[in-house]
């Protein structure tokens, strides 16, 4: 898709929020991810059956406003015959206008459906293409609650999207039906004034355009506060969603921390944000409503004074009267519709730029952002993986370099089946390895060669059980019938889970149903299943009651032909698989008032004497 770069401006961090994109830039990148939906030809083939009754239906509403004259004018001439006769044909035409709007508004619906669908999809694939999802998170408020602009937002601009487009284009088609009726009939109307008769061209026409641009103007004048009031609702209504949902997650934490007043204050706050805009929005539609109602009641009267003239002066019967005032009406409904709905188009265009901001933010997470010094990520041979002098550190906002590390030992060959320990200086934050040796860290010096990233698994210290079937969270990430129930239930057993036995397909919230060790413990079942070439370990033993840990550095033991690199302090892995060590060295020397390490063999801290018992540990829940 072509951009035009004056309409996208450069934007860093906090500053994606709120792209200026102009409108015609937004509606062609939501056309273009249309067009490369699946849902394409579903779409176009619904909007060619719209377009194609809305004209028909327009054809039987001119019909139907040809019927007023014969109609009045029989009951003018007390005629009961062909007021009879023309009951009739009123039924015919009302039977079909019935028949006509059932199917556009089922034809409405499906269009809505499929738009949704659509732009669902398109907004899921693109935030989680990659490693999109995870750099967005960072990237500033545009990051925050996606969960809103997936759902909400989607689901808004989709129906509305729908709902406006079909007005508009009825509209249109109403309007040059019933302009050229109007011009018509218009021309029969002769003025006298002061003995002089003279004509109009298209009085009747210029009359309906001038009440409806009026009304447009005293819209937009008033209402034009609405957009952006909208878009700081949808935001401030997001937020109070996500607190409301952080704080139902965190409940037993914030209980047992004694935080319930903390969070009450915090949502109320939220709330009152929530409130703040709405009083605002509902203070602007009260405006607005001052111009839309006038507007609308003087409708009822406008086109019968405007005709009037040409009445009384004996120029139109009843019924030509009665077809004036219904063709002036369709005609000053369609110029009004912009009035009608300048409220659902203030709300339309705050969601579109929520989800274009949200989209585009999305894809320029694939640009990476160039840093004073940068890790350099290159390709190694299938059995190695090489540091190079690595250097990494930490960015501040400022684009500071501060507080890194590098590898003592300089420039670092892993070969295949090894296995290897990393720790460090006190102070170190060795997650920045982890993050850096899976592409998600750039910041730094030196040169990481990584294998193929296919023969690689990463193995966080946090784990990730996603809900589902117990089945499908042993495979994360892979299909749920990679593996046979036979290895399963052999890497439940080994794993120090067996108590899930015979629940493989039992569906649950895992992250809650087990507890933290639990969940780790399914992570090293996976990778017992998965039998990588390469494990990466980030501290994924700390924290573990010892006889857990021994039973899941068990589990890495089965792993034969495994390269591991396990970055973290733990005693059990290091006595068991007898690893190279490697130590990661602070580039700025830590602070003399800290307390002074004392390392065990190769720079690892040794257990004291006194374990952390914890007061009181409820048992799982049940499956």
């Amino acid at each position: 898709m072509a951009v035009d770069t004056t309409e996208k401006p450069s934007v860093q961090g906090d500053a994606r929020v709120g792209y200026e994109f102009s409108l015609l830039y937004r509606l062609r990148m939501m056309i273009s991810a249309f067009w490369h939906s699946p849902v394409r030809f579903r779409l176009i083939s619904l909007v060619v059956s719209l377009f194609a009754i809305i004209l028909v239906t327009a054809y039987v509403q001119v019909l139907l406003n040809e019927w007023n004259a014969p109609f009045y004018d029989s009951l003018a001439r007390r005629d009961i015959d062909e007021f009879v006769k023309q009951l009739g044909v009123f039924g015919m035409i009302a039977g079909s206008l019935l028949v006509l709007n059932v199917i556009q508004a089922w034809l409405n619906q499906m269009a809505a459906l499929y738009m949704r669908e659509g732009l669902a999809r398109d907004l899921v694939d693109q935030w989680l293409k990659g490693k999109r999802a995870l750099r967005l998170a960072s990237s500033g408020l545009i990051g925050v609650n996606p969960d809103q602009r997936l759902h909400e937002d989607a689901r808004n601009l989709a129906e509305s999207t729908t709902g406006l487009a079909i007005g508009l284009v009825q509209s249109t088609i109403l309007l040059i039906s019933f302009i050229g009726v109007l011009w018509e009939l218009s021309s029969g109307f002769i003025f006298h004034f002061r003995g002089t008769s003279f004509s109009i061209p298209g009085y009747m026409v210029w009359a309906a355009i001038i009440y409806a641009a009026s009304a447009s103007f005293l819209s937009q004048f008033v209402g034009g506060k609405l957009v952006r009031l909208n878009a700081d609702r949808y935001s401030k209504e997001a937020e109070l969603r996500f607190a409301l949902m952080h704080a139902n997650e965190y409940m037993p934490s914030i209980t047992i921390a004694g935080g319930q007043e903390n969070e009450r204050r915090r949502i109320n706050g939220d709330i009152s944000s929530v409130l703040g805009v709405i009083r605002k929005l509902a203070m602007a539609n009260t405006n607005l409503t001052w111009v839309s109602a006038s507007y609308g009641w003087m409708v009822l009267v406008i086109p019968i004074l405007v005709a009037a003239p040409a009445y009384f002066s004996g120029g139109l019967s009843i019924g030509q009267l009665m077809m004036v005032v219904g063709a002036f009406n369709q005609v000053n409904t369609a110029l009004r519709w912009y009035v009608a709905n300048f409220g659902p188009i203030a709300e339309w265009r705050a969601t579109l730029m929520r989800v274009t901001d949200f989209r585009e933010a999305v894809v320029e997470m694939d640009v990476e952002e160039q840093l004073p010094n940068m890790i350099e990520v290159a390709r190694a041979a299938p059995d190695m993986l090489v540091l190079k002098d690595l250097e990494v550190s930490t960015k501040t906002a400022d684009d500071v370099i501060e507080n890194g590390f590098r590898i003592r030992e300089g420039t670092v060959t892993i070969t295949a089946g090894e296995h290897i320990m990393i720790n460090g200086d006190h102070g170190v934050n060795r997650k920045l390895l982890f993050q850096a040796l899976a592409g998600e860290w750039h910041c730094g010096k030196g040169e990481i060669d990584l294998p193929p990233m296919e023969d690689m698994l990463f193995m966080p210290h946090s784990a990730y059980v996603p809900s589902g079937t117990l089945r499908e969270a042993m495979t994360f990430p892979q299909e749920h019938q990679a593996y046979p129930d036979a290895d399963l239930m052999m890497a439940i057993e080994k794993a120090g889970l067996g108590r899930l036995k015979g629940k493989l397909d039992t569906q649950a919230r895992w992250d809650r149903v087990l507890d933290s060790d639990e969940q780790k413990a399914v992570g090293f079942a996976h990778a017992l299943l998965a039998k990588p070439r390469w494990l990466i370990l980030d501290e994924t033993l700390e924290g573990l009651e010892p006889d857990l840990q021994k039973r899941l550095v068990a589990v890495l033991s089965e792993l034969k032909e495994t390269t591991m690199i396990y970055i973290g302090r733990s005693e059990a892995y290091l006595e068991a698989m007898s690893p190279r060590v490697l130590h990661l060295q602070a580039l700025v020397p830590p602070d003399p008032t800290a307390p002074p390490q004392k390392p065990g063999a190769a720079g690892v801290r040794r257990p004291s004497a006194t374990r952390r018992v914890p007061l009181r540990k409820e048992p799982a829940p049940p499956v």
